[in-house]
């Protein structure tokens, strides 16, 4: 009986340690091939920020560059991390570089959703989608 508690507290206490189980991490922004492919140079600050949404850094010192970061680490996995940099001129877009998750973007959301997380190109039908949990519920 002993034998088993001791195993029991063991097994308790290595499980938050982290070394049975560690779950994905995402971070940023998640694009698609798509999303990237539909900017096109002269598009407005204002256009951009519709289509990508809030770039993770905008320069206090250089407000014509925007940068979108996006890192995941699978399991135990290293860390891998994208970076795609917008240039504007007079508020028009003029060059896009970088890398992003071009490949894994479907896959990211896909795994996402296992843990009840929506995006706005959720093309489901509202009634098969996990509801969000909160007191607001707004109908539309």
């Amino acid at each position: 009986m002993r034998i088993i508690l001791v195993a029991v507290l063991c097994l308790a206490a290595l499980s938050g340690c982290g070394l049975i189980y560690k779950l994905d991490v995402q971070q940023g922004n998640l694009f698609d091939k798509e999303t990237v492919d539909s900017l096109k140079t002269g598009m407005t600050k204002r256009q951009v920020l519709l289509v990508m949404g809030s770039p993770s850094v905008i320069s206090p010192f250089d407000q014509d560059r925007w940068d979108y970061v996006s890192s995941i680490r699978r399991g135990r996995g290293k860390m891998e991390s994208k970076d795609l940099t917008l240039y504007f001129e007079n508020d028009a877009l003029v060059k896009v570089e970088g890398d992003y998750f071009p490949e894994d973007a479907d896959q990211l959301i896909k795994d996402a959703r296992k843990f009840k997380r929506q995006y706005p190109d959720d093309k489901r039908p509202k009634e098969e989608r996990p509801s969000q949990g909160g007191g607001d519920q707004r109908q539309g």
